[in-house]
C-alpha cells in the first residue's frame, strides 16, 4: 500500500534504458526520474530503492525483466519507448497488476520506408554497387545486374498496420502482394492474394517481407523449412523482431545459394550481429533504425509521455497492450 508521503510528491519514473535526450529532460521536469541504466549494480540499487518507483520508462531491446518488475513494489505502469514489447515480462506485470503501454500507430511509415529501402538495396545492389565505385574498381570493370522490383512477388509476413504500409509502397513499384496472417483480412484490396500457409507464401515469393511482432509465438518462425521453400533467386527482409527468423538456417541459405540476399535491420543477439553476415555482399545490414527519424522518434516520445500522464492523472493510459 503506498503511503501518504509517496501519493503527495511526484511520481518516482525509473529509467531502465536511455531515451532520447529531449524525453528525459521533459520527464524530468514532471516526475521525480532515476536512470537505472547508470547503476553498476542494478539489483542491489533496486533492493535498497526500487520501493521509490510507480512507473518505468523502457525500450523495445532492454523491455523489463521479472526481476525488475519485482523488485518495485509499487510499480503501476510500465511504457515503452516502442512498439515491440516481447522484451517486457507480461506474465510478471500482470501479477503484480501491472499496465504496460507501446508507442504504436506513429512508427509505421518510417518502418515500411526502412523495408523499401532494403528490397531496393538488396534487389538492385546498391550497398554493393557503392563499394564497387569508392574501392576504384569501376575503373577496371563493369559492375554487373540486379534485379528490377517491377513484376516481383512480394509476400508479407504478417498483415498488421506496418505491412499495409509495405504493401500500399511496394504496390507503387510495380509488385504483387501476397501475405500471410493468422487469418484472411476482409479490409484489405481484394487482389492481395491469402495465404493461409506460410510455407506455401515462402514459394511464391520473390521476396519475403516479416512484419510480425516478436516473442515465443513467431520464435524462429522463418525457418530453415521456410528457406528452403523459397526460390533461388528470392531475398528476405526482416525489420520485425531478430528472434523471427532463424540466424543459423539463414546463414547457410545464403552460404549455399539456397536463397539470394538478405535486407535487415534486427537480429538475434544485436548489437551484436553475426560475423558471417558481415562477411556477404549479397546482404544489406542496418543498425536497427526502422523507426530512427527525428519526427518519428518526437512522435513516440510524445506517446510514451501522454501515456504516463493519463495514466497518473486518471488512470486512463492511452496505447495500453495490458492493463
Amino acid at each position: 500500500m503506498k503511503t501518504r508521503d509517496m501519493q503527495d510528491r511526484k511520481p518516482g519514473v525509473l529509467l531502465a534504458a536511455p531515451v532520447p535526450l529531449e524525453l528525459m529532460q521533459t520527464i524530468e521536469s514532471q516526475y521525480e526520474v532515476y536512470p537505472l541504466w547508470k547503476e553498476e549494480y542494478p539489483n542491489a540499487w533496486l533492493a535498497a530503492n526500487g520501493s521509490r518507483f510507480r512507473a518505468v520508462v523502457t525500450t523495445g531491446r532492454v523491455g523489463a525483466s521479472r526481476s525488475l518488475i519485482e523488485n518495485l513494489p509499487n510499480l503501476e505502469i510500465i511504457a515503452s519507448f516502442s512498439v515491440g514489447f516481447d522484451a517486457i515480462d507480461l506474465s510478471a506485470a500482470r501479477a503484480q497488476s501491472v499496465v504496460v503501454t507501446n508507442t504504436p500507430g506513429v512508427l509505421d511509415d518510417c518502418v515500411a520506408e526502412t523495408a523499401l529501402g532494403l528490397m531496393l538495396s538488396v534487389s538492385r545492389r546498391i550497398c554493393e554497387a557503392d563499394r564497387f565505385v569508392r574501392s576504384g574498381q569501376w575503373e577496371r570493370e563493369n559492375f554487373g545486374f540486379g534485379r528490377k522490383l517491377a513484376g516481383q512477388r512480394c509476400g508479407i509476413v504478417g498483415m498488421g498496420n506496418i505491412g499495409q504500409e509495405i504493401a500500399k509502397r511496394a504496390e507503387a513499384f510495380g509488385v504483387t502482394i501476397l501475405y500471410h496472417n493468422r487469418k484472411l483480412r476482409q479490409d484489405l484490396p481484394a487482389h492481395y492474394r491469402y495465404y493461409d500457409d506460410l510455407l506455401s507464401l515462402a514459394q511464391e515469393s520473390d521476396i519475403l517481407v516479416t512484419c510480425v511482432p516478436g516473442g515465443p509465438p513467431t520464435h524462429h518462425l522463418v525457418n530453415a523449412q521456410v528457406l528452403s521453400a523459397m526460390p533461388s533467386h528470392a531475398v528476405l527482409i526482416n525489420i520485425s523482431r531478430g528472434s523471427v527468423v532463424d540466424e543459423a538456417a539463414l546463414v547457410a541459405a545464403l552460404n549455399t545459394g539456397q536463397i539470394a540476399g538478405a535486407g535487415l535491420d534486427v537480429y538475434e543477439c544485436e548489437p551484436t550481429v553475426n560475423p558471417a553476415l558481415c562477411r556477404m555482399d549479397q546482404v544489406v545490414l542496418l543498425p536497427h533504425i526502422g523507426s530512427a527519424t527525428y519526427e518519428t522518434r518526437q512522435a513516440m516520445a510524445q506517446l510514451v509521455l501522454k501515456n504516463l500522464d493519463c495514466w497518473f492523472s486518471k488512470r486512463q493510459p492511452v496505447t495500453p497492450v495490458l492493463r
